[in-house]
């Protein structure tokens, strides 16, 4: 046993690191005075827009408004139905249901973990008006064939990025877009535990429609078109500056968390490729990676007795997602529905730190115990 245990991330080891940068500008927007909406949640929205090469980026109050808010920029009502995966957290769902819009649910890929338009296509009814993908783990959903298929059937296509910024998908003819820039409108979390998070809650909504972007920003701020002018209901939502200043610096350095990711990943995959009873991630190959998280999924139900074992060693680790939505009790209506690999996957996935400062003693010691308990 360790005396200190190892984390699913290390946020306080992170800011050792950019300590200097995060307080000085903290300060300086303390002594600024400009709390909501300063000068630097514009500078922020407008690194970030560059970054994901996106022409708008309209920061929120955390990734739930963002996919709340998007939902109402579309205009989906209560007789309107999405389309989105069971296997994801429960915001994606949420946030409709919470404006009255009925969720379809359907299956994702077992082995990428994303939703593919082979499960979206059979369940398209006169009544769906969008599909939500969710870019799961850190790896961006096959989203041309998605895309083909919302042209088809004329649907709006919004995508859940809260767990991939900063992947890169690759279409057929060469053309490179980061997840959340590809659909109608793409969201994020600042949520302190993603890759690129704040230190308090967080969100954003992208888009390069003019017309939705002028809604987004109407949405997020009472519905104010211009100052105590009110033109629709909308909502309180909205990035503070102290956020702003802390996600601007770590913007800096996503590329190379990511790329610290992908190391700590390879690493595991090239310890795990030969234990029978792990299969390690499959990576879509249209996409980059930045895995958020690394997932396996753990054979002839030994996940439960594997996370304990490591639990009693000193190791975090975390089931992604141990009931699916459909599954859950605030969506009872949907519990006797069946989707197969959603299901498997919630008594098989076992997600192990990936924080881009993991040391690498650390990352041997979890190799070690796991193969350990293989033996």
């Amino acid at each position: 046993m360790r005396d200190k245990k190892i984390l699913m991330v290390d946020l306080a080891g992170q800011y050792e690191k950019i300590k200097d940068e995060i307080n000085q500008n903290i300060i300086n927007s303390l002594q600024k005075g400009k709390f909501i909406n300063g000068p630097i949640v514009k500078e922020f929205s407008q690194n970030l827009s560059n970054f994901l090469n996106v022409k708008h980026v309209i920061p929120c109050a955390n990734g739930t408004d963002a996919l709340q808010i998007a939902y109402m920029a579309l205009g989906l009502k209560s007789s309107d139905e999405i389309i989105c995966p069971s296997w994801t957290y429960i915001s994606t769902a949420e946030a409709a249901a919470i404006l009255g819009v009925k969720t379809v649910f359907c299956d994702v890929d077992p082995n990428t973990f994303n939703v593919t338009a082979e499960f979206i296509e059979p369940i398209i009814t006169e009544k769906t008006k969008a599909i939500v993908v969710v870019h799961l783990y850190g790896q961006s959903c096959d989203m041309e064939p998605i895309l083909n298929l919302a042209k088809k059937h004329n649907l709006k296509v919004i995508e859940d990025n809260a767990q991939a910024i900063g992947c890169v998908y690759t279409f057929s003819n060469g053309e490179k877009k980061h997840t959340g820039t590809m659909g109608d409108i793409g969201t994020t979390s600042f949520y302190p535990t993603k890759n690129l998070g704040a230190y308090g809650d967080g969100g954003a909504i992208f888009t390069n429609n003019d017309d939705l972007a002028q809604k987004i920003k109407m949405y997020s701020n009472h519905g104010e078109s211009k100052k105590y002018h009110h033109d629709i209901i909308g909502i309180n939502s909205r990035l503070d500056s102290i956020q702003a200043e802390v996600l601007n610096v770590k913007l800096k350095y996503l590329n190379d968390y990511n790329k610290a990711r992908n190391q700590i990943a390879e690493n595991y995959n090239n310890a795990f490729s030969s234990v029978e009873e792990l299969i390690i991630p499959e990576l879509n190959k249209n996409s980059s990676h930045v895995f958020h998280q690394y997932t396996l999924k753990v054979q002839n139900g030994k996940r439960d007795d594997l996370m304990k074992y490591l639990d009693q060693n000193g190791i975090e680790t975390r089931v992604y997602y141990p009931i699916p939505v459909h599954k859950q009790k605030a969506f009872n209506e949907h519990s006797k529905t069946s989707i197969v690999n959603t299901e498997e996957l919630a008594i098989s996935c076992l997600s192990l730190p990936i924080c881009a400062d993991i040391e690498k003693t650390s990352q041997d010691f979890i190799i070690e115990k796991i193969k350990s308990f293989f033996k």
